[in-house]
């Protein structure tokens, strides 16, 4: 793995706009739409993990869709270009390249945790014998439901096959070694190694190719959930040899709220008919679909897991989105990203080294490497009062119980001149009982 860039940064607005000037992605950020405050400049928008912003193409490209309906009606399955039959078909290429996957690898459907499960289905397969999933503690809700209940379903205890590994005591993230030592540890029990791909807590990137390495020595299975990965950090699915991965498209790939959802099925099991799985009409062989026969033949790769046609609006703003990626390129936004966080990082400590204190405590890792576009940092003194503060004074971030402000200064859209402006903010709220007004 590379050694991570060495930055100068200085602490002014004028630096700020220097690099901003120097950005050859900030155009990028007039082909988005930026939340207003009262007067009318915009917020600053630092929620892209959970959220991100609208594309402006979305709306031409959900309204076409919309015309199409209203034009033609079910005709629009087989007219136009593309078709609704072939819609998913168009976005192979790009989410193939976004993931670091090969296209019939990949494919769009459904929601995420409804590709969890129906990966699940296929991919967690225990025995007496090899029955345990091994995941992070304190994983997304839906990663920890989702695995009970499978978990359930197949008969066994979640308290005796599900392990969760912790931080050491007294760390906020994981070391790669503790997962990889866990994994041989359990290797004879072993049925799957189920992983996000970044922490949505603490912001912490795993290092998923060691982990996947580390799963195939001990013969299990292993998938990836890359809600907070997918279009944040560089991703070679394909080469890191993982059975399955399911990402969503709201947040950083900005498809809109409850969007569509990816699927990633590595081609070993592309043509594995008898391979279990919950099957739908979509994932039949396309060139025979319409005969309507009974018996699953399953489309070869990911294809195959499909279940309903296409949700061709959610498509829609999907691929207005992939077509930005795929101009802006995902190495050049992991340059921009990781000097964004690094500026932030060196600013926040600015902070703490003019309070005399540590007013900000950043528990997000320190290297860049092990981090994607996400701070997660935790006040010395009410910190649920200073985020609200940072709310009233336009700066849309947000708020994970216990105790974390998650602040995501995304590549596509966020500028340095607003990381300054939000340490800014940050600064004079820490040191002031109110907002001062210039904040506002």
């Amino acid at each position: 793995m590379a050694t991570p860039m060495q930055y100068l940064f200085e602490n002014t607005l004028a630096f700020a706009r220097q690099l901003d000037r120097e950005d050859e992605l900030r155009p990028f950020r007039d082909e988005f739409i930026l939340p207003q405050k009262a007067d009318g400049t915009p917020k600053i928008y630092f929620c892209g993990n959970s959220l991100g912003l609208q594309p402006k193409a979305a709306a031409r490209y959900v309204g076409e869709e919309m015309q199409r309906w209203a034009s033609l009606a079910v005709e629009g399955h087989f007219e136009g270009n593309p078709s609704w039959f072939h819609y998913q078909h168009t976005m192979k290429d790009a989410t193939a390249r976004l993931v670091g996957a090969l296209p019939h690898e990949v494919v769009i459907m459904n929601t995420l945790t409804v590709n969890l499960h129906l990966m699940l289905v296929s991919f967690y397969r225990p025995t007496a014998q090899r029955y345990k999933i091994i995941m992070e503690a304190g994983a997304f809700p839906s990663d920890q439901y989702a695995v009970e209940s499978q978990v359930k379903f197949h008969g066994f205890d979640p308290a005796a096959a599900i392990v969760e590994i912790a931080p050491r005591q007294g760390e906020s993230t994981l070391r790669t070694e503790d997962i990889e030592q866990t994994i041989r540890e359990h290797a004879d029990s072993l049925a799957l190694v189920m992983f996000g791909g970044i922490h949505y807590y603490t912001g912490q990137a795993f290092e998923l190719g060691r982990i996947a390495a580390a799963a195939k020595q001990a013969g299990a299975m292993v998938g990836f959930d890359l809600a907070h990965a997918a279009g944040n950090v560089p991703l070679r699915l394909h080469e890191w040899g993982a059975d399955f991965a399911v990402w969503c498209t709201y947040k950083y790939l900005n498809s809109g709220p409850g969007g569509t959802s990816g699927v990633f099925v590595h081609e070993r099991h592309a043509n594995s008919p008898d391979l279990p799985r919950f099957a739908g009409w979509w994932g039949y062989r396309e060139e025979t679909r319409f005969l309507m026969q009974k018996g699953f033949q399953p489309m070869y790769g990911a294809d195959g897991w499909q279940l309903s046609c296409g949700q061709i609006l959610p498509f829609a703003a999907h691929r207005a989105s992939l077509e930005i990626f795929d101009r802006a390129g995902m190495d050049k936004l992991r340059q921009k990203s990781m000097k964004l966080t690094a500026f932030l990082a060196y600013l926040l400590q600015q902070i703490n080294e003019q309070a005399g204190e540590e007013s900000v405590r950043i528990i997000t890792p320190a290297d860049p490497r092990h981090r994607g576009c996400q701070l997660s940092l935790i006040i010395a003194k009410d910190g649920k009062k200073t985020f609200q503060k940072l709310i009233e004074a336009g700066v849309v971030c947000d708020w994970r119980e216990p105790d974390v402000i998650r602040v995501a200064p995304a590549p596509l859209y966020n500028t340095f001149e607003e990381v300054w402006q939000f340490t800014s903010i940050l600064a004079k709220i820490i040191t002031s009982d109110t907002v001062p007004a210039q904040a506002i």
